[in-house]
């Protein structure tokens, strides 16, 4: 099969599709635009496009007849996404239309979509189940359930099987550390590296629950390749959850440094969010094998070797209007 994967240098989609040229005979092309993710993730028997998605991409679909389509692209800074909302809306959701519109076209096989469980909201109390209600409280979030609810529509109208997945704060090997407004667990880490106090919005008792990259990895493949993932949305990831606070002294303690967390003021949030996991269980087979101290260890491991690069900071917001006190400095 030819496999076409987005975001191929980030986290998800890289280690995904490591296991896949690593373990299989399958060919994978790879699309990234590098902007947040890195050369040095991508497997070397990928076929690598460096191109964002926004451009034309009817020339890969034509040359390489994708069988499978893994949509991981996204620009996932959840918080930001308020003040940079036509950055987040062009990037999260045309894009993945015009990946969905190719897809139609080419009559791809499995469209499998990484989607986000802030499509959830605050409106329930979780643990959040894949039938509760959606209610996104912020940009991205409805970027999101947006293309979620375009997929269901090219699947009734277009016949484009699809399988969405809620993945729930993975965290591992390969991901960004150096961006400052997303994935919380690597900007504790790039702080801390940098002998800088790990940044806590709030009083950190919000509620998380954690997974490692390489657990994902068979899931997200059983997706594109089970006849009873069609049409479904499934939870992945988060079997345990913790507060902020906690996580935060966990990675500590793995560094073992002596530092304590800095408090900002609180940000517009969902306060306690964490997901049911039987369904990925039953579908996907998901396991749970690591947990959040030794999957931080590893992670931290790995962040030791890697090399200095620059930080990501947005010097100019597209809207300034309550930008928090930590992002109006670099």
């Amino acid at each position: 099969m030819n496999i076409l994967i987005t975001g191929n240098a980030g986290l998800l989609a890289s280690r995904l599709a490591d296991w896949i040229l690593d373990t299989t005979d399958n060919v994978v092309i790879g699309i990234d635009d590098l902007s947040g993710g890195f050369i040095e993730n991508v497997h070397p028997k990928t076929i690598f496009i460096n191109r964002n998605l926004n451009d034309d991409l009817t020339d890969i679909f034509e040359e390489y007849k994708p069988d499978i389509v893994y949509h991981f692209a996204a620009y996932a800074a959840e918080g930001l996404s308020p003040f940079m909302r036509r950055y987040n809306y062009t990037n999260n959701l045309l894009t993945s239309v015009n990946l969905i519109n190719n897809s139609i076209k080419f009559n791809v096989d499995r469209f499998v979509f990484t989607s986000s469980m802030s499509v959830y909201g605050d409106a329930h109390d979780p643990p959040f189940d894949e039938e509760m209600h959606q209610a996104p409280i912020d940009p991205y979030g409805v970027a999101k359930f947006s293309v979620e609810q375009d997929l269901i529509i090219a699947y009734k109208q277009h016949k484009l099987p699809y399988t969405i997945i809620r993945p729930h704060n993975f965290y591992g090997r390969n991901q960004n550390i150096w961006d400052k407004y997303r994935n919380v667990l690597g900007i504790w880490m790039y702080q801390i590296m940098q002998g800088s106090e790990p940044a806590i919005f709030g009083d950190g008792s919000q509620t998380r629950a954690f997974s490692y990259v390489d657990d994902s990895i068979i899931p997200f493949w059983n997706a594109s390749q089970n006849d009873n993932c069609v049409d479904e949305i499934i939870n992945l990831g988060g079997i345990k959850s913790c507060s902020i606070l906690e996580a935060c002294e966990t990675l500590i303690e793995v560094t073992g440094k002596s530092i304590s967390p800095k408090f900002f003021e609180s940000r517009h949030e969902v306060k306690h969010a964490y997901s049911t996991w039987k369904k990925s269980v039953s579908l996907l087979e998901y396991e749970h094998k690591t947990d959040l101290k030794d999957g931080l260890t590893m992670m931290w491991n790995w962040a030791q070797k890697q090399p200095k690069r620059e930080r990501l900071f947005w010097k100019n917001y597209e809207i300034d209007n309550g930008i928090y006190s930590y992002w109006k400095k670099d």
